[in-house]
């Protein structure tokens, strides 16, 4: 009778351990950006013990990407530190502004990889006066690639119909409360808009503290407009942990290999507090998963404040655009301007001049001949890293 109390007490110490395990596995942080991994496995091995095994614990890390090209005054004071070195992990499939081939199978007979080393790079070009310019060609336009002209197109096209993979993340914290059930109203008329029915598809992410998908990708507009409405405001704002995820989990992943426009709609005050990957990372993962990211803000001060920097400069380096409406009316406005830019946009493929596959980060500078035009696109994006 005893051994069978001693048994049933063991069995229930080891469905608690088993419980405990899972629960600190599912409360682990976001991995910070690849970038910091790379820095990692670039620092020279430490010395062992000659008494200790080879197995040695990782490195600290040496921090995020540092903030090198503000495209507005941006705050250089994070509030968020990044992750710490062994909660620091790529994403399954590291990509730069290339579409990696799917992985197959491992086969008995050997496997020759040629890398792909070609750009692709998505532009607006607009007049002036901030008019859509939709007769431009090749020869009208100039790239540089890490400082380095580029002197032949390998295609250029003005792509008004390629299929749209869109994220919706709208900020569900307290800040945004006044104007909250008009900023929903706004963005489910842009994705009733927006859609088309066989072609495109979008999701839905609300975040305060916390992420959360509503509504998964998705070409019904129904289904998109109910996870509009789910959303509740109330709590803290993680506005760069749900850029991260949408960009890694959500649009790298879907239609890989595919020619498809991604892009984020970002509706947000732009101020953090929640974060667990600071806003270079962010940046860093919405480049790699070759997203152009749209920001609306919803200060209303008629000053321009710290998270409205911040909103600037994550769109600056996606080549996307940031919008700061005073009043309601203007945010349907800023949905139905990103709508039209969506279809109004040029697509360049090149093979860049002395490309190495080392990660590293690559400056881009597109420009036009006609000084009267302006030119907007990402700032750069990351090489691939090869094994």
């Amino acid at each position: 009778m005893y051994s069978g109390k001693v048994f049933l007490s063991s069995v229930i110490a080891g469905v608690g351990m088993l419980t405990l395990s899972a629960a600190a596995q599912d409360s682990k942080p976001l991995p910070a950006a690849p970038s910091a991994v790379l820095e990692q496995q670039q620092q020279p091995p430490q010395p062992t013990p000659a008494a200790a095994p080879k197995a040695t614990t990782p490195p600290a890390s040496q921090g995020s990407p540092s903030d090198t090209k503000p495209a507005v005054p941006a705050d250089t004071n994070e509030a968020n530190a990044p992750a710490k070195a062994e909660e620091l992990k790529p994403p399954s499939n590291p990509r730069s502004s290339e579409s990696p081939a799917p992985e197959t199978p491992q086969k008995s007979e050997e496997t020759i990889r040629v890398p792909v080393n070609e750009v692709n790079l998505i532009f607006t070009a607009t007049d002036k006066h901030g008019r859509f310019v939709k007769n431009l060609k090749q020869e009208e336009i100039r790239v540089v690639d890490d400082h380095k002209a580029v002197d032949k197109f390998r295609s250029f096209s003005n792509q008004t119909d390629l299929p749209l993979r869109v994220g919706l993340l709208i900020d569900t914290s307290n800040s945004i409360r006044d104007r909250f059930q008009f900023e929903q109203q706004a963005a489910i008329e842009f994705l009733s808009q927006i859609m088309r029915p066989k072609a495109d598809q979008a999701f839905v992410l609300g975040f305060d503290t916390v992420a959360e998908v509503t509504q998964d990708f998705t070409n019904n507009t129904e289904k998109l407009s109910s996870g509009v409405r789910m959303l509740r405001p109330g709590g803290g704002t993680a506005l760069f942990d749900a850029l991260y995820q949408a960009s890694r989990d959500k649009l790298m992943k879907n239609s890989a290999g595919q020619a498809v426009r991604r892009a984020v709609i970002l509706v947000s005050d732009g101020n953090d507090n929640q974060s667990r990957v600071t806003r270079e990372q962010a940046i860093e993962m919405a480049q790699r998963a070759e997203v152009i990211v749209y920001t609306i803000s919803t200060n209303t001060s008629g000053m321009i404040e710290r998270g409205d920097r911040i909103l600037q400069r994550i769109a600056d380096e996606s080549g996307g655009r940031a919008f700061f409406p005073l009043k309601l009316q203007e945010v349907s406005d800023a949905f139905s301007e990103i709508q039209e830019e969506l279809r109004s946009q040029y697509a360049v493929a090149y093979k860049p001049p002395d490309f190495k596959s080392d990660g590293s980060y690559r400056p881009i500078e597109i420009t036009a001949l006609d000084r009267k035009l302006h030119i907007r696109a990402r700032k750069g994006y990351f090489a691939p890293l090869q094994p």
